[in-house]
Formats: structure tokens, C-alpha cells, sequence
């Protein structure tokens, strides 16, 4: 038996925001990032749009990118203090994972966060407050994803927390939101959801319910990312489409080590972050070509470039025609080929070597890792991820 789990509602199109005054509450609470939102004029209009549903409406923002389990105990205590019925969250994947996690400790202020990190381990949600997720970002797909990715900066580790009990009860994808995006994040949060459409494609978990969003949204990403990034707004409305589509894919088959290696070292280094999403484009290519000694993801990695119109007469030249594809596609979307060239080289070479180990073991450990179609060994991660700062061939 398997299971599909998406949003009980899902508003899309522009000016599908206004859907939040059709909410029924007394009380909701609105988590946001850094100042787009506000800067845009976004929440204002959601904190109107609540308040003629009859909402009274408190604010906790100023999530940070990578958000911390210090700032989600922070948004846990003001709901604690407020009591919303509704959490809203808006921008970016950080304030609405932050928001799941937040959400957790809301209704069970003693579970601790050593008890979320055991996939599929939440209690029972929705005992105080429903969630409604608004997207930003084309990318994460958090808004109709079962996941919320959580830092502990203290560790240096991300943390995937995974369980059906934080997919949001409504899902507002407005591509209005989108449009505001700068051309580096269109670029990284279009691989994010490009890497997720082809990870749940070829996961051992998937499913005649997910290969279909899967291949589809693919299609979309290879057809529309570049123009999003280059500024088309059509195309950018599409790609706020394709990445939702990439997550109720990836939040039902769930994922590959290209997430896990970029959990691992999204946090790892003294020089500063990785950003998922451009680590996810970085590693994807090294991935593909490490789990297509597997001959069942070969074939399916060779479907996917045929669905793309790529050629090859053969399993092994399609698999090679995908790798060209989405390494060409980095070029063009100005995204480095490795870790030692990621922002200029801030990732120093010897601390990355010393961490090498500990990383690669903490990767294979990762939430994600369990439906690859190929368990790498220690040795194996090591050399993957050795291959991505290097940019170095895989043949192993």
C-alpha cells in the first residue's frame, strides 16, 4: 500500500491571494521572511484580505534564509501567546517551513526538536490551528510538500523533517508573488524544482499518481526556466505551475542524495552557505551519472530525455544527452559547475577535505537518501561529493 497526500484545497492564478478572505477563524497568525513581502505590498493585502474574513491578524516575521530551530521556537512561543486557528504563511520555502515546524510546537509545546527529526515521527496536527501556505518562490514546493528543512546552526546540519501532518490544508500559488523575483533566484529555486521533478521520477517510490506531475513538470521547467530568468513574466507565471507540480510529485515518491548531499553541505562550512537550490543544480548532473549504473534509473532517466526531445539510440546516450542538457542549462542560467567555484571560491578547499568525512557520513543518514535507486557506501558519498567541488568525472 502507498499513499498521496496533497492540500485539501489549492487556489491558483493571479489573484488567487484574495482566497485568504474566504478563510473561516477568529484568529491567524502571518509568517513571513525578510521584508519582500511587505516591501511588494503582499501582506498588506493578506493581512486585509484576513481581517475581512473577519480575522484578528498578528505578524511574525523576519524569518531568515535557512531558518533556525532558535527562530522556529521564537514563532512557536507567539502562537502559544496569540492562539491563531489559522497559520498563514508567506514567501519564500524558509518562513513556510519554518511556519510546519513552528506549527508543531504551537500544539505540542513539550515535543522536542530531536523528536521531529525521525521521518514520518509528528504528532497528530490540527488539534489548535489549520495552515495555509503562499509561495514566492518557484522552487521549493513547500506549499503542498509533507517537508520542512530546519538548521541547526550549533551542529552545522540541515534537517529535513518529513511527515504528511505538515502538508498545508490550503495552498495559494498566485504567480503575482513570483514575479518580484531577482534573476538569481529565479534561476536557483527553477533547478530546486527541476532537480525535485527528477528525483521523484526516478525515486523507488514512485507511482502511476507521481511519474505523470514528475514528467510534466520537467517539461515545463526545460521549457520555460530560461525565459523566466531572462524576465519573461509568462513564462515565469508557468514556472510557478511547474514547480508545484515538481512537489506534489517529489512530496509523494520523495527524493535522492542530491537533496541529501545538499542538506549536508548546505550548512557545513565556516565561508558561508551553499544555496540549496544552486547546490542541487550543481550536483544533480554527478548524481545522475552515479545512479544510472542502476539499470532501472537508466531507463528512466532515458525516458525523461525522450520526453524532452533529446536524442540518443540508446538508454546510456539519453542518460548522457540529460546530463549535457541540464549542465547546459546551468551555463545559461549563470550557475557555477562545482563547489570550488560556488561565489567566488568562499568554500575553502582544505576545510571541505577535512569535513569530507563527516559529511559524507551525515549525507547517507539524511531523510532523503532511503529512496535513491542507488545506496552509495561511505567511500562512494565521499568521492560523489569530492566530484562535485572538483567538478570531476563520475566512474564508479
Amino acid at each position: 500500500m502507498a499513499r498521496f497526500t496533497l492540500p485539501r484545497d489549492l487556489y491558483h492564478g493571479k489573484g488567487s491571494l484574495e482566497e485568504l478572505k474566504n478563510l473561516t477563524g477568529k484568529k491567524a497568525i502571518v509568517v513571513v521572511g525578510g521584508g519582500s513581502m511587505r516591501r511588494f505590498g503582499f501582506l498588506d493585502r493578506a493581512v486585509d484580505y484576513l481581517k475581512e474574513a473577519g480575522m484578528e491578524v498578528a505578524l511574525f516575521e523576519n524569518v531568515e534564509p535557512d531558518p533556525s530551530v532558535d527562530t522556529v521556537m521564537k514563532g512557536a512561543a507567539k502562537m502559544q501567546e496569540f492562539q491563531p486557528d489559522w497559520i498563514v504563511a508567506m514567501g519564500g520555502g524558509s518562513p513556510i517551513d519554518a511556519a510546519k515546524a513552528m506549527w508543531a510546537f504551537y500544539e505540542y509545546p513539550d515535543t522536542t526538536f530531536e523528536d521531529l527529526i525521525t521521518p514520518f515521527n509528528f504528532p497528530t496536527l490540527r488539534t489548535k490551528a489549520k495552515f495555509c501556505a503562499i509561495p514566492s518562490t518557484s522552487g521549493t514546493a513547500t506549499e503542498v510538500t509533507a517537508f520542512s528543512v530546519i538548521t541547526d546552526y550549533e551542529k552545522g546540519i540541515k534537517y529535513p523533517l518529513a511527515d504528511f501532518n505538515i502538508t498545508p490544508d490550503v495552498a495559494i500559488v498566485d504567480p503575482e508573488l513570483a514575479e518580484k523575483m531577482p534573476k538569481k533566484l529565479t534561476a536557483h529555486t527553477g533547478m530546486d524544482a527541476m532537480t525535485h521533478a527528477i528525483e521523484a521520477y526516478v525515486s523507488t517510490l514512485h507511482c502511476d499518481y507521481t511519474d505523470p506531475l514528475a514528467l510534466h513538470a520537467i517539461k515545463m521547467i526545460h521549457n520555460d526556466l530560461k525565459a523566466s530568468f531572462d524576465g519573461n513574466m509568462e513564462a515565469r507565471d508557468r514556472m510557478h505551475n511547474a514547480q508545484c507540480l515538481a512537489g506534489m510529485a517529489f512530496s509523494n515518491a520523495l527524493l535522492g542524495i542530491v537533496h541529501s548531499m545538499a542538506h549536508k553541505t548546505g550548512a557545513a562550512y565556516s565561508g558561508g552557505h551553499i544555496v540549496h537550490g544552486c547546490a542541487n543544480a550543481m550536483y544533480l548532473p554527478k548524481v545522475i551519472k552515479y545512479n544510472a549504473k542502476n539499470p532501472e534509473a537508466a531507463k528512466r532517466y532515458a525516458e525523461i530525455a525522450r520526453f524532452i526531445d533529446l536524442k540518443g539510440s540508446s538508454d546510456a546516450e539519453l542518460v548522457d544527452a540529460l546530463i549535457a542538457e541540464l549542465k547546459s542549462m546551468n551555463v545559461s542560467l549563470e550557475i557555477p559547475s562545482c563547489i570550488k567555484e560556488y561565489e567566488g571560491g568562499i568554500i575553502d578547499e582544505k576545510e571541505f577535505m577535512d569535513k569530507l568525512p563527516e559529511v559524507a557520513k551525515l549525507a547517507i543518514s539524511d531523510a532523503c537518501t532511503g529512496s535513491n535507486p542507488r545506496i552509495p557506501t561511505p567511500e562512494e558519498m565521499e568521492k560523489l561529493l569530492k566530484a562535485c567541488y572538483y567538478d570531476e568525472e563520475i566512474d564508479f
